[in-house]
C-alpha cells in the first residue's frame, strides 16, 4: 500500500514538473494558500467569534498561575526582608561587642572581666579577632542578601507589570470581541431587512382602485349638484309666492289698458303723416 502511495505520488510530482516545468512547486504553494483561505473565508463569522472568546477564556489559567507564581514570590521577598532585618540587627549587635572589646584592649590592664570570669589580654585578643571575622562574614553575607532582596523585588515587579498587562490585553480582547458581535448583529438585521421582498403589484391595484373610486365618487357629487339647477317640472322644494294669483291677474290686467293707449298714440300719429 505505501509502495502505491509512494508510486503515485511521483507520478504526480513528474506529471506536474512536465506541464509547469521549474513553476510546479509555486503552483503547488499558491493552490495550498488559495485552499487554505478558502477554507478559512468559508467558516461562518460567528462561528470565529465563539472561537476568538474561548480562546480570551482559556488565558484565564495561565493567568491564574502567573498570580500564583507573584503571590509565592511576594511571600519569599518578604522572608527575605525579615532576614534581612535580623541579621542587620544581629551585625549591629556584633560590631557593639567588638568595638567593646577592641576598647577594653586599648587600656593597660593585664585582665579583663566579663560575665563573672576573668580573661587574660591573649585571650580577649584571642576572642576579638574570632569575632571581628565572624563579623566581616556575616556583613558580606547581609551585603549578599540585600542585593538579592534587590534583584528579586526588580523581578517581581516586572511580573506584576507582566500580569497587569496580561490582564489589560484580556480586558481590550473581550471589548473587541464584544464589538464584533454587535457589527455582526447590525449586518445581520441589515441583511435581514434587505431580505424583505413586498408584493408592491397588490398594493398599486388597491390604490388603482381608490383612485377609480374617488373619480367616480366625483362624478356623481357634480351629478346631483346638476340636477339642483335644470329641472324639467316645478320644484318641489322651492316654495312659490302667496299672492302668485293677484300677481298675474295684475298684470294682464295692466296688459290689455297698455296696449289700447299704444294703438290710439299710433293712430293720431299716422292721421298727422297723412294731412
Amino acid at each position: 500500500m505505501i509502495k502505491k502511495a509512494m508510486i503515485g505520488g511521483g507520478a504526480a510530482l513528474l506529471l506536474g514538473l512536465l506541464f509547469f516545468g521549474r513553476d510546479a512547486v509555486s503552483y503547488v504553494t499558491t493552490s495550498t494558500g488559495y485552499l487554505k483561505d478558502s477554507v478559512k473565508d468559508s467558516v461562518p463569522i460567528e462561528f470565529q467569534i465563539e472561537r476568538a472568546r474561548r480562546m480570551i477564556h482559556d488565558l484565564v489559567p495561565e493567568i491564574r498561575k502567573n498570580m500564583y507564581v507573584i503571590a509565592k514570590e511576594e511571600v519569599e521577598v518578604e522572608r527575605l526582608q525579615r532576614q534581612i532585618a535580623d541579621a542587620a540587627a544581629n551585625l549591629s549587635q556584633d560590631k557593639a561587642e567588638v568595638m567593646r572589646l577592641k576598647t577594653d584592649l586599648t587600656s593597660d590592664r593585664k585582665t579583663f572581666v566579663y560575665a563573672g570570669r576573668t580573661y587574660s589580654t591573649d585571650q580577649v585578643k584571642a576572642d576579638l579577632a574570632s569575632r571581628f571575622d565572624r563579623y566581616k562574614t556575616a556583613e558580606a553575607t547581609l551585603a549578599s542578601l540585600q542585593d538579592i532582596h534587590r534583584a528579586r523585588e526588580r523581578s517581581l515587579d516586572a511580573a506584576r507589570q507582566k500580569l497587569e498587562g496580561m490582564l489589560a490585553s484580556k480586558r481590550q480582547l473581550q471589548v473587541e470581541v464584544e464589538n464584533l458581535e454587535a457589527r455582526l448583529q447590525m449586518v445581520a438585521a441589515a441583511q435581514t431587512t434587505s431580505n424583505y421582498n413586498f408584493d408592491d403589484s397588490k398594493l398599486g391595484r388597491v390604490k388603482e382602485l381608490i383612485a377609480d373610486l374617488r373619480t367616480r365618487l366625483d362624478v356623481a357629487e357634480r351629478m346631483v349638484n346638476a340636477e339642483g339647477y335644470f329641472h324639467d317640472e316645478i320644484p318641489l322644494e322651492k316654495t312659490p309666492p302667496e299672492n302668485i294669483v293677484e300677481q298675474v291677474t295684475e298684470y294682464f290686467e295692466q296688459a290689455p289698458a297698455e296696449s289700447a293707449g299704444l294703438a290710439g298714440k299710433a293712430a293720431v300719429v299716422v292721421g298727422k303723416d297723412e294731412g
